[in-house]
């Protein structure tokens, strides 16, 4: 690997920026291979005696890096302090004393000031001849501190700029088109989607996105207004939105991005994008549906290298952790995960089969869609234009030897009994269902027609999950709850404290004002037993295995909940919104 250099310090120094790239990689924010790239540019910027552009200005420049990430990891490095946008006052500061276009030049925006000191947010706080600059032009010591890249661009234009957004600057360069136009004419409208002011419009929309750690993108046409939401942590929010005369423009790019036919506007599609953003591989999986006022789409953001096979990190505690390992470890049966939409069901299973996946055992998934591409695991993206659906595709795959199965949904009747099938003839097989709890599943796969019998035989374990978003680190507050409450919700049985304190988000920066950041898994795991197998023969209802399970020891989704609110985890009001108490 290359020696990482620092162009404005002297060989002793080298040492100490070397450790930015393993800061950055030790953090997850940046590979080796990409980190030998910039430094190959690093080594060619030097040229013959000039002086080489910094590392981190490269991986920010190619797109390997957030500016947000880098200024966290210079901050750890120089011991810097960083200044958040929302520090900067309304009005600017030293406006008479220092030029506008001179701050925009060097990266640098003063906060505040006193009669001796002016505090200066800078890109880069080791540039000493900005610093130099400001201290002689407003004969006041400079205190430097950092500021991202992308808050500079934001406070500036706040500051100092037309007022407009980025958003609204790249709207100024398309050309005005009436908006009543219905883009009848398909090659016009293609000409239109590929003009790089709706290029940019189009990528802008999807990197706020990212920045914004959202998990999918809405772009919903209405009579008056093109609407973009982002789900973050599990919440829609509406953030700005591009004008009503541009939604064909904009829809038809995502179209193009996603390789889907544009002419086509009365049928559902389905695509994919591929993007390389921040050095992250990101898959994109759109959506699109007609509506009244043109095509709905859904982005579905996929970051093959944000996903945690980690148990613990996904939520798990030792005690459930110990009962789902126990399931997983049998050596054939049926392990179901169940839970809505987008409560992180795919996730537990790659972790699940990330724990299976060694040498020694073949794996085999049938998946629609492929979400994550795991290595040593083969993978079967389900194509039901061709007839390979997920019954077709699993009465092949037990003819591939394998030991462990995992199919991405039990839909049907079919699917069931052929995974029934295979686990009966020695396969360990994991898939999803949806249902509302564990106890439940098992009457879904009584209606769906499965014979009492095979699901005894079968069906060894059940783990019911819902995501609730985990309370911000920089925010979260303590507050002694009513104790009506604690009474109600049997809170003192989580905590051996005299005291119980519970915990609120204020809103900061760092969460964007939400008092969350993040989402982890409330669960409940439950074990086939004796017990349960003479009920469920006996066809008992929802509530009655629930019972029974209950009293074997089965901690509930709700319980869960509950114990992580105790803990300051998360809140009271996430865990009801999620879940119930029975």
């Amino acid at each position: 690997m290359l020696k990482q250099v620092d162009p404005h310090q002297d060989s002793p120094a080298d040492a100490t920026v070397a450790r930015l790239g393993e800061i950055l990689i030790s953090r997850g924010k940046l590979d080796h291979a990409n980190l030998d790239r910039a430094l190959k540019v690093q080594e060619t910027s030097r040229g013959s005696g000039a002086v080489a552009e910094k590392l981190g200005s490269i991986l920010s420049r190619l797109g390997m890096l957030s500016s947000r990430d880098l200024a966290d990891a210079l901050a750890h490095q120089r011991g810097w302090t960083i200044v958040e946008a929302s520090e900067f006052l309304e009005l600017p500061i030293l406006e008479e004393t220092v030029s506008s276009r001179f701050l925009n030049e060097v990266r640098a925006i003063p906060v505040s000031e006193t009669e001796s000191e002016v505090v200066l947010a800078m890109t880069d706080p080791a540039d000493t001849f900005t610093v130099k600059a400001i201290a002689a032009a407003s004969r006041k010591r400079v205190i430097p501190k950092l500021l991202a890249g992308a808050d500079f661009d934001v406070v500036y234009e706040r500051l100092y700029g037309s007022g407009k957004s980025s958003m609204g600057q790249i709207v100024d360069n398309i050309s005005t088109r009436d908006e009543e136009q219905d883009f009848g004419d398909i090659e016009q409208l293609k000409d239109l989607a590929s003009e790089a002011p709706v290029i940019r419009l189009v990528n802008l929309i999807i990197n706020h996105a990212l920045e914004r750690r959202a998990s999918d993108i809405h772009v919903e046409p209405f009579e008056n207004r093109l609407i973009v939401r982002y789900r973050i942590d599990g919440v829609l929010h509406e953030t700005e939105s591009p004008p009503r005369r541009l939604s064909a423009a904009v829809i038809s790019r995502i179209k193009i991005m996603a390789n889907l036919d544009i002419a086509e506007r009365r049928l559902p599609q389905d695509g994919r994008i591929k993007l390389r953003v921040q050095g992250k591989e990101i898959d994109l999986r759109v959506s699109t549906v007609p509506t009244m006022h043109g095509e709905s789409v859904v982005m579905r953001i996929l970051d093959k290298g944000g996903v945690a096979l980690d148990f613990h990190a996904l939520g798990f505690d030792d005690a459930n952790l110990k009962v789902f390992t126990t399931i997983l470890d049998q050596p054939y049966g049926i392990l179901l995960v169940t839970g809505p939409t987008g409560s992180g069901k795919t996730t537990t299973l790659y972790t699940a089969l990330d724990r299976l996946n060694k040498p020694d055992v073949k794996i085999l998934t049938v998946e629609d869609p492929v979400e994550y591409q795991m290595p040593g695991i083969n993978q079967i993206q389900v194509k039901p234009q061709i007839d390979l659906t997920f019954s077709n595709a699993l009465r092949s795959i037990v003819r591939q030897d394998p030991d462990v199965i995992m199919i991405g949904e039990i839909r049907d009747l079919e699917t069931a009994q052929i995974a029934m099938q295979s686990a009966l003839t020695g396969h360990m097989v994991l898939s999803t269902i949806h249902t509302n709890d564990a106890a439940a599943t098992i009457n879904r796969l009584l209606d769906m027609g499965v014979e009492d019998y095979l699901l005894t035989s079968t069906v060894v374990g059940i783990e019911a999950q819902r995501l609730v978003r985990v309370l911000c680190s920089h925010c979260k507050e303590p507050y002694q709850p009513v104790e009506e409450v604690v009474e109600q919700m049997a809170l003192r049985r989580f905590t051996k404290a005299k005291s119980l304190t519970l915990y609120h988000g204020k809103g900061c920066e760092h969460c964007g004002h939400t008092g969350y950041f993040g989402r982890l898994s409330i669960i409940e795991v439950l074990p086939m037993t004796d017990t349960l197998r003479s009920l469920i023969m006996r066809h008992a209802t929802a509530s009655e295995l629930r019972e029974a399970a209950i009293a074997e020891g089965m901690e509930t989704m709700y319980e869960n909940g509950l114990k992580k609110a105790v803990e300051g985890v998360t809140t009271l009001e996430e865990v009801l919104r999620v879940t119930r108490e029975d």
